[in-house]
Order: structure tokens, then sequence, then C-alpha cells
């Protein structure tokens, strides 16, 4: 089980290939409910067919990792331990792929000195307000009741397509009753560290392409108005819409997820 140590008792638990033909690698940073299994059956198995390159990790409170009891799992944490990770590795012509706040984080670790050829951005684009903040503050207090499993249970119809919704219904209520987490438990520690986000990012100075990727079914997080202006922010960027998925596009319509990415990686190269 590869990992990367941070310091003693603290570590990453990651997932890489390296490119077989292709000059580029996707890196693959989670939603803080994710993990690398979102990312490294199909989708990172289509992309290194093609010869490409893959690194997927989990964030210091995810599965598989270390981390201390008194550490704080903050945003800027993560972005430090990505920029780590890179560094150590090394991987060629890096795309910093992003799943939600996760596309945050890659950006912002771009602009803290990450090397990268492109960014794809998903369902990330929001802009400060009191809806975004009581949104997040309701999903912590959520997660502090019946830990991530109720936080997902209350989100999925306003983030999921209807195919997804019907995949995922027979299990969903299932007797288990909802439990509040341990005050150790990385998932909570890391929610409530994202109430620390600064989402008042400079999009004018990601001078890389970048790729956004929406879907029409993301009730929660999306607002046309603030995607137009910020994407209008970007020196370089084109948008593509789902209009059959959601907030979380990979798990919905992985195939043609891995195949934009690809034409993204096509469009870097040529």
């Amino acid at each position: 089980m590869p990992r990367l140590a941070i310091s003693p008792g603290e570590s990453l638990y990651y997932e890489y290939t390296a490119p077989a033909e292709k000059d580029a690698t996707f890196v693959f940073v989670n939603a803080l409910t994710g993990s690398t299994g979102m990312w490294s059956g199909e989708i990172c198995e289509a992309l290194r067919s093609a010869g490409h390159g893959t690194l997927c990790f989990n964030f210091r409170g995810q599965a598989e990792t270390e981390f201390g009891d008194s550490t704080k799992l903050t945003p800027d944490l993560v972005v430090s331990d990505l920029r780590t990770l890179l560094a150590q590795l090394d991987p060629p012509a890096p795309i910093l792929v992003g799943l939600s706040i996760g596309g945050l984080f890659a950006a912002q670790a771009y602009l803290a000195g990450a090397r990268a050829i492109g960014l794809v951005l998903i369902n990330t684009l929001r802009k400060p307000s009191q809806r975004l903040e009581w949104i997040n503050q309701a999903m912590v207090r959520l997660a502090r009741l019946g830990g991530g499993r109720l936080v997902m249970t209350a989100n999925m119809p306003v983030i999921a397509s209807p195919p997804l919704l019907a995949r995922m219904w027979d299990g969903a209520f299932s007797e288990e009753p909802y439990a509040p987490p341990a005050e150790t438990d990385g998932l909570f520690r890391l929610m409530e560290g994202s109430l620390e986000t600064n989402w008042d990012f400079p999009y004018e100075a990601l001078d890389r392409p970048v790729l956004l990727l929406t879907g029409l079914h993301d009730r929660l997080f999306r607002v046309d108005e603030d995607i137009a202006e910020l994407k209008a922010r970007l020196p370089d960027a084109q948008e593509k819409v789902y209009p059959d998925a959601g907030h979380l596009i990979p798990v919905e319509a992985p195939a043609e997820f891995s195949a934009d990415l690809m034409d993204f990686a096509a469009r870097l190269n040529d």
C-alpha cells in the first residue's frame, strides 16, 4: 500500500501509474467525502489504457491515511499535502482534476507553486455568499449529528441525477441508526475544517487552460449566474454542461467523463 510520509505518524495514501505513451498525468483531487475509489476503477483504467498516467490520493482524514488526533484538517493542510505529493512523485505533465471543493484545492495548489499544464474543475465554481455559508454550516451540523452517511442521505436528492438516485435507493434507508462521529473522526474534522475555506479565489491568475465540467442536476451548489461570472474571469476556459448528471459527474457519467479528459489532454498537447 503506497504511502507518502508527511511527518511521524502522518501519511497520505496514493495510487500512481506513470504515463506509458502519452505525456500527461491526470492528478485527481477528491471532494471532502471522496476517496481514490471514485477515480481508480473505470476512469483510471480508461485513461491508462490510452497511455496516460494517473495519480489519485486521499487527504489526511480520509480512508487509509494516517493523521494525529491534534492535527487540524484544514484546507491549507490539504493544499500543502497536494503540493508535497506532486513534488515528491514529480508526475510528467500533470493535469489537476478536482471535484467540488477539490477543484478549488487544485487551483490553490497551482497558484502556490504546484506544477500543472492544465486544470479540470468539476462543479467547483461558486461565489462567497450567505447562502453558501448556510449550506456549509448546515453540512457540518448534520455530520455532527449523524456522520457522513446522514450528510449524503440529506443531500443526494439535490445533487444527483434521477438515475443515480434510483441506483442508490435500495440501500439508502437502512435500519442502521445514524450516530454522531467520534471526536477524532477524520471526515468530520475535514468538514469542520472546511469552514475555513476561502472561496474568494483570484480566477484571473490561472494562466493555464481550464476545463469546466458542470451538471444541471446539481441543485445545491449550481448557480448559473455565478458560474458565468467566474468563467468570464478565467483567461483560458472552456465549459461542458452535462444535462443528465449532477454534482457527481465522475460517478454519473464515467465513460463520457473519461473521454472529455482525454480530449482535453489532446488539446493541451496540440
